[in-house]
């Protein structure tokens, strides 16, 4: 089903829907991070194992606060940097923090780290906004598939099996990089 609007956005996952949306890059697929059904929803459309987690993503910093409480102020510091408003980049950037009591297992998979992005993408922070919360961002295709590219390619992925916000991609020609924010490795470049 076709949505058009981040405030029916969010009540799809109020609702314990997943819900397929345009993001920097790709379309992602989403639920609320909190509902453990909807989770392996998302995991059986993609074909994905549990293990390998997913990303939470963000409109602002405030969202995620809790999730950095283990990170240092100066790490901190370098994590708010890349998500500035003021920073123009042609990549959106990931951040792996050290999993805090707040994050459900079922998000990290086998990790001892959470992926967390501030999203630039204004539909993306409007969705944030509107749920109250940090949603689950996951590329929109089955596992080992090109990710989607537009509405098209995500409702040939997946059919009727979730919802649609309609909305154009960001600029973004790439996926985000991965920075582990405790070792400051690239996990992805």
């Amino acid at each position: 089903m076709l949505i058009f609007s981040a405030q029916e956005a969010a009540n799809i996952l109020h609702q314990g829907h997943t819900l397929a949306y345009p993001t920097e890059a790709v379309w992602g697929l989403g639920c609320d991070p909190m509902n453990e059904i909807a989770f392996h929803n998302i995991l059986k459309l993609k074909q994905r194992p549990i293990e390998k987690g997913v990303i939470l993503l963000a409109s602002s910093i405030e969202q995620i606060a809790p999730l950095l409480e283990n990170v240092s102020k100066e790490i901190q510091a370098q994590i708010v940097s890349s998500w500035s408003k003021d920073v123009k980049t042609d990549r959106a950037t990931t951040w792996l923090l050290p999993v805090t009591s707040y994050i459900p297992t079922w998000i990290r998979g086998n990790h001892s780290s959470v992926a967390v992005r501030v999203t630039q993408h204004r539909l993306c922070q409007e969705i944030c906004d509107a749920f109250g919360n940090f949603v689950v961002s996951t590329s929109a295709n089955p596992a080992g598939v090109t990710p989607a590219k537009s509405l098209y390619d995500a409702q040939q992925y997946f059919h009727d099996d979730t919802y649609y916000l309609d909305g154009s991609l960001g600029e973004n020609s790439e996926p985000s990089q991965i920075i582990d924010a405790v070792t400051g490795k690239f996990i992805r470049r």
